[in-house]
C-alpha cells in the first residue's frame, strides 16, 4: 500500500518535472541562458572584450561569452537544466532608487562645500554581449550600477567647473577694470543647472564601461534637477538677482557709451565735411588764378580780378578808395 503510494508520487513528481516543467518560452523582450548543473551554456573560448576596460580591469572582469536562446518556444530543457530569462528592453528607472533604503534624492556635496539634492532618471539595458555579468557576476547588477552611477556623479559635482567662465562680468569683458569679486566668483550651483546636458554627456562616458563591468548598458543619463537646501535656495535667488542687476547696468552702460561714440564720429564727420565744403571754392578759386596767370600774365589776371569786383560795385552801398601818400 504505501510502496504503491510512493511509486505513484514518484511517477507524478517525475511527469511533472519532465514534461511539465521540461517546456519553456521565451518573450520577445528577453533572452534566455540555460545552465546544466548550475554551469552555464559558453560559446567555446570566447571572452567578452570591451575597449573602455584598462589592462586591470580586462583582467578582473575576464567572464566567457554564453549561449543565449532567442524568443520564441517552447523550448525543451532536462530537469537538471535551468533557463535564466533576462529583459533586454531599455528600462527606465529614478536615481533615488536604493533597494535598502528610501530616498527623495540624493545629495551631493559641490566645489564650494554646498549641499545639494540630485535628481533624475537614467535609462540600461541588459548586455546580451554580457550576459554571464549579469546573471553570475553579482547577486544584484542594477544596484551595482546605480552605487557606481552615484559615486562618479559625487565626485563630478564636487569638481564642476563652468568651462564657459566664472562669472556674468567677466563674460562682458570688463572683469579686469573694476568688475566686483565676489560677483566674479562662479557660485557651483548656478554652474551645475547651466550645464546640466554637459554633466550627463560626462557621466555617458564614464559609465560606459558598466556593460563589461556587471552586464548593464547605460543609454542615457538624465539629470534633470539641482535643489539645494530652502535657505541656501534663497541666498542663491539673491546672489542671482544682485548679479543679474550688474549685468543689465553694464549692457545699459555699454549701450550708453556706444551711442555717445557713434554720435561723436557722426559730428567728426559732419564738421570735417562743412570744413571740406568751405575750403573747395576757395581752391577751385586758387586754381583758376593760378591758370590765368600762366596762360595770360599779370595783365590778364589783373583784367579777371577787375571784372570780378564789378557785380561786387553795383551791389556796394559805399565806396571808400585810399590813396597813399609819400612823405
Amino acid at each position: 500500500m504505501y510502496v504503491s503510494a510512493f511509486l505513484l508520487g514518484l511517477l507524478a513528481f517525475i511527469v511533472y518535472k519532465v514534461f511539465f516543467r521540461a517546456f519553456y518560452t521565451v518573450k520577445p523582450d528577453e533572452r534566455a541562458v540555460l545552465t546544466s548543473f548550475g554551469r552555464a551554456q559558453r560559446l567555446g573560448r570566447l571572452m567578452v572584450e570591451d575597449d573602455s576596460l584598462n589592462d586591470e580591469e580586462k583582467e578582473r572582469y575576464r567572464v566567457p561569452r554564453l549561449v543565449t536562446v532567442g524568443p520564441g518556444g517552447p523550448y525543451f530543457k532536462w530537469p537538471w537544466q535551468e533557463a535564466h530569462k533576462v529583459r533586454v528592453v531599455t528600462q527606465a528607472i529614478d536615481l533615488t532608487w536604493d533597494p535598502t533604503k528610501t530616498q527623495h534624492t540624493i545629495e551631493a556635496v559641490t566645489k564650494d562645500n554646498l549641499t545639494t539634492g540630485v535628481g533624475g532618471q537614467i535609462r540600461f539595458r541588459a548586455s546580451e554581449n554580457n550576459l554571464y555579468a549579469y546573471c553570475f557576476g553579482v547577486d544584484s547588477p542594477l544596484e551595482h550600477v546605480m552605487g557606481y552611477f552615484i559615486s562618479v556623479l559625487r565626485e563630478r559635482i564636487a569638481n564642476f567647473v563652468d568651462p564657459k567662465g566664472p562669472s556674468l562680468v567677466g563674460e562682458t569683458g570688463i572683469a579686469g577694470s573694476g568688475g566686483s569679486p565676489e560677483l566674479s566668483e562662479g557660485v557651483s550651483i548656478n554652474d551645475l543647472r547651466k550645464n546640466l546636458p554637459l554633466l550627463n554627456d560626462y557621466m555617458e562616458q564614464q559609465c560606459r564601461s558598466t556593460g563589461a563591468r556587471y552586464g548593464i548598458e547605460l543609454d542615457a543619463a538624465l539629470i534633470t534637477q539641482i535643489d539645494p537646501p530652502p535657505e541656501v535656495d534663497r541666498a542663491l535667488s539673491a546672489i542671482n538677482t544682485t548679479r543679474n542687476q550688474v549685468a543689465a547696468d553694464i549692457s545699459t552702460a555699454r549701450a550708453d557709451a556706444e551711442q555717445q561714440i557713434t554720435m561723436s564720429k557722426r559730428a567728426v564727420d559732419i564738421a570735417r565735411n562743412n570744413a571740406q565744403a568751405e575750403v573747395a571754392p576757395l581752391k577751385e578759386l586758387a586754381d583758376t588764378l593760378v591758370k590765368i596767370k600762366a596762360s595770360g600774365g599779370s595783365t590778364a589776371l589783373y583784367a579777371y580780378i577787375r571784372n570780378l569786383r564789378v557785380p561786387l560795385l553795383g551791389r556796394a552801398t559805399r565806396i571808400i578808395q585810399t590813396t597813399s601818400q609819400s612823405g
